[in-house]
């Protein structure tokens, strides 16, 4: 089945308070999303006539520079030329700017949402809890024997040939592969004798979804005893192609 994604971007642009300019760090990195990239020239232009430094990069994920997917829950200094002070998130909803918190502890997130005017900082007490029952949830997948390991065929998502590799990696343990497009985490009770379930899918399932699965979610790259850096992107920020 062929598929056509079409940007739907934002018409015109807004200006960023110069009280709110003020508060922001020397040298920030800027992120939005698709919807309003069209606003980050002028976004840009602003940060520089306020003495600040703006940096703007491309990660692994994104076609565009400066753009920001729900997925992205990386290092991002593996993707600057240089340091920052922390991150500046334009746009609305907690999603995004969750996703630059994750692996960037000790980098704040100054998020401005245009639509409201609204801003706030998200700092690492916010997950502080969320991570430490991630933790958890990561020894009990090496206390555990029984393994539900969660596969998409979605393009780009795909990693079935790594979530084998488990099989080879934990020979003491049993898993049981659930490979579906869109997965329905209400299925997965269905399977009561699973332990632990590991994530191959969007890295942000065992945060955003925990919720709707009754048993401890774990990501792949987090238990993956060979490269588990596979489990996310090139070095040169394109996706491994899986067969």
């Amino acid at each position: 089945m062929k598929v056509v994604h079409i940007q739907a971007r934002l018409k015109g642009e807004f200006k960023l308070p110069s009280s709110y300019l003020k508060k922001l760090p020397g040298k920030i990195a800027i992120f939005t999303t698709i919807q309003l990239m069209n606003s980050l020239p002028n976004i840009v232009k602003q940060i520089q006539e306020a003495g600040k430094k703006p940096l703007i990069f491309k990660t692994g994920h994104t076609r565009n520079k400066g753009q920001i997917l729900g997925c992205n829950v990386q290092n991002f200094e593996d993707y600057a030329k240089e340091e920052f002070d922390a991150f500046l998130y334009i746009g609305d909803g907690f999603f995004h700017p969750q996703a630059l918190v994750w692996k960037n502890e000790g980098k704040p997130v100054h998020v401005y949402n245009p639509f409201t005017g609204k801003d706030y900082v998200l700092g690492g007490r916010d997950i502080e809890l969320i991570k430490k029952r991630y933790y958890a949830s990561i020894s009990k997948f090496h206390f555990s024997k029984n393994i539900g390991v969660l596969i998409t065929t979605k393009p780009g998502q795909m990693l079935i040939k790594r979530a084998q590799e488990l099989k080879k990696e934990y020979p003491d343990k049993n898993f049981y592969f659930f490979i579906e497009n869109t997965l329905d985490f209400g299925m997965l009770e269905e399977f009561p004798f699973i332990d632990v379930f590991v994530n191959s899918m969007c890295p942000r399932v065992p945060f955003e979804d925990q919720v709707n699965i009754s048993k401890p979610v774990v990501n792949l790259e987090d238990v993956k005893k060979k490269d588990p850096h596979r489990a996310l992107v090139h070095e040169k920020g394109k996706y491994n192609k899986e067969i």
